[in-house]
Parts: structure tokens; C-alpha cells; sequence
């Protein structure tokens, strides 16, 4: 079950509480290239993302916001590092949120001036805090990077700002060690209420991040930890969008056009059973107007193959040289295995009307 948290409204997307779980994503095209930004942000958004972070490093960029956000109607996140003046001109731009670390943006009046900015325009902090850039003073306590560590640097800079007598505020804490990672949340979890944005910072390429992102991100949301997230990516950041929905629905998080499973095959399997699964999940990918959530089954022999088919709206158990087609618990018909295909999907899409 999630963890309650406050609600935290961005730009009119509302995290915590019950609410779902938000997709973030960031562009990687030049912050001071308006088309370049506009562009990639309905990209994004078409994808499926409901958060958009851009990187503000200087001015100009800043600035530029207030262009960007007359051309798109999705929450912006200004990503700030270093430079306070940068957080309070992204402010004023109307960006829906900043991200700052207070750590590196200077001292406490700095912070100050950001936090009073955002009160003005009651917009959220995040506080975002990285492995890579923890506080001296914790490294040396605890002898390196360490999930304590992370933890304690989140937790320090979120009641630096709540004693500024401002809680509209989401944290962050990554690390791209996913152990790490998913300890660190596990502490501060424990010890908040605010929304946690979740994420394995710069987790790779596809292959390899993909593969980080699902053990890390999908170990917290199953911890019911998560109230926006990022997959990060060595690439296109389309790829994150789709990935973390394909995420969240593998944890039950979302409802998916339609869960198919399918057995690993043994020596007991009598069909091409790897080309069927492989075909069916092309085609059902191809229709429109397929009823969310329906489950299907592709098995391969008369082991678990006509309990599992039998328990999905619609399965195939294959058999020798032909297979059984199921719909809804009932035999629909036994046809030769070059047929099973066809008339699988057929028998789908008139159910469904495409």
C-alpha cells in the first residue's frame, strides 16, 4: 500500500495523498533554444509525461521560461544548481516548481531569498539531494557516501526550509547504487510526510539503466515509497516516459491496455510457443480500442497452459502440432498451430469491436 503524504500541487498536477504517482522526465535540448524546448516538451508530454524539468544554467534560460510556458500547458520544474539569483528569476518566469540543493547554493540568507520567492508565488520546493554531492562535514562522519549519510543530508536541508516556516516542499535523495538508493529512502520514508520524488540517478544507458530503474524504482513503489518519479536515461527522454509507465503497471500502480503471460518453455512444449507469444504481443500492440486491463495467456502445453488460459479473458493453450482458444474460462475452439494466430487475434477484435 503507498505511503500517505501531503499533497503537493505542481502547476496543477496534484502528488501524494492517494493521488497517482506523477511521471517526470527533463529535456536534454539547449535550455536557451525555445523551439528546441517547446518541441520536446509536447514530445514528452505525448509520450505520456506529466512533468517537464529543464536545466536553468544561466540567465537566459531562466528568462526564457516565460516564453516556454505561454506555448505548452504541462508543469515546468526549473533545475537550479549554484546560483540563487538563477532560482529566483526561474521563480518570477513561472516556473510551477523549483529544484535546488541548498547545500550548493550558498549560504543561509541565499536560501532565504529562494524560499521567500516561492512563497510569493506558493509554488513547491524540491529539495534534491545526490550521492555525488553530499555535505563534507557527512561524508567524513560516515566514513564515505553511505545511505545514512544521504538520508541525514535530505532530512537536514528539508528542515532548513521548514524552519524558514515553509513546507510546500517535495525531496529527493538519489544515488546511482541501487542499494544504496533504496535504503536512503527507506530512512527518510520513515521520518516524513512530504512527497518523495523517487529515481536511480544516472543510471545508464538503456540496457543497463533499465535494468537499475526496475530493480531500484520498482523495489520502493512495491515498499509503497514514490510519489513522482524519473527513470533516468543515457538517451532520448522519451524512453524514460515510456519506461516508467511500463513501470507503474507492472507494479499495479496503472492499468495497462493488457497484461499477457506466457510460459518460459520446457521439453514438454509441442508449438512454436516463443514465435506465438512473440506475434500475439505485436498485434495486440498494434490495435486501438482494446479494453484496459484485459489479461491474456499464451502456454504452451497441459501443464499450467489451460488453468492459466482458462483463468485470462483470453488465452491459447498449445498442444501437439495445434492449440485450444479460450475466452473467458470457456473453450472457444481447437484449431492446427498455423492457424492459432489468426484466429486468436480475430476472435479479439470482434469481441471488441475493431
Amino acid at each position: 500500500m503507498k505511503k500517505e503524504t501531503k499533497q503537493v500541487n505542481i502547476g496543477g498536477v496534484v502528488i501524494g495523498g492517494d493521488n497517482p504517482i506523477a511521471i517526470q522526465s527533463m529535456t536534454n535540448v539547449s535550455s536557451r533554444d525555445k523551439s528546441a524546448l517547446v518541441n520536446q516538451i509536447s514530445e514528452l508530454k505525448d509520450a505520456g509525461c506529466e512533468i517537464v524539468r529543464i536545466a536553468i544554467p544561466d540567465m537566459e534560460s531562466a528568462k526564457l521560461l516565460r516564453e516556454v510556458k505561454k506555448e505548452t500547458d504541462i508543469p515546468i520544474v526549473a533545475d537550479i544548481h549554484f546560483d540563487y539569483k538563477l532560482a529566483i528569476e526561474s521563480i518570477l518566469s513561472g516556473a510551477d516548481k523549483i529544484r535546488i540543493n541548498p547545500g550548493n547554493i550558498g549560504d543561509i540568507e541565499r536560501v532565504k531569498a529562494v524560499v521567500t520567492e516561492a512563497k510569493k508565488a506558493s509554488i513547491p520546493i524540491r529539495i534534491g539531494v545526490n550521492s555525488g554531492s553530499l555535505e563534507k562535514d557527512i561524508v567524513e562522519k560516515n566514513s564515505g557516501v553511505t545511505a545514512e549519510g544521504l538520508a541525514e543530508s535530505a532530512l537536514r536541508n528539508l528542515a532548513l526550509i521548514e524552519d524558514m516556516g515553509y513546507d510546500n516542499l517535495v525531496i529527493s535523495l538519489k544515488s546511482s547504487d541501487v542499494s544504496m538508493n533504496y535504503m536512503a529512502h527507506k530512512l527518510v520514508s520513515e521520518k516524513t510526510n512530504h512527497p518523495i520524488h523517487i529515481g536511480i540517478t544516472e543510471a545508464g544507458t538503456i540496457r543497463r539503466g533499465k535494468l537499475k530503474s526496475a530493480v531500484g524504482i520498482g523495489a520502493l513503489l512495491l515498499e509503497g515509497i514514490g510519489d513522482t518519479l524519473r527513470v533516468s536515461l543515457t538517451s532520448n527522454p522519451i524512453n524514460e516516459v515510456i519506461f516508467a509507465r511500463e513501470l507503474l503497471e507492472t507494479v499495479g500502480e496503472r492499468t495497462p491496455a493488457y497484461d499477457l503471460v506466457s510460459c518460459p518453455t520446457c521439453g514438454r512444449t509441442q508449438i512454436d510457443l516463443e514465435g506465438l507469444a512473440d506475434r500475439v504481443d505485436e498485434e495486440l500492440s498494434k490495435l486501438d480500442g482494446l479494453k484496459r486491463g484485459l489479461k491474456i495467456a499464451v502456454m504452451g502445453c497441459a501443464v499450467n497452459g489451460p488453468g492459466e488460459a482458462k483463468e485470462s479473458d483470453y488465452g491459447v493453450a498449445g498442444g501437439d502440432g495445434k492449440g485450444i482458444i479460450f475466452s473467458k474460462g470457456e473453450i472457444v475452439k481447437i484449431v492446427p498451430e498455423d492457424m492459432l494466430l489468426d484466429e486468436f487475434i480475430a476472435l479479439i477484435k470482434k469481441d471488441m469491436n475493431i
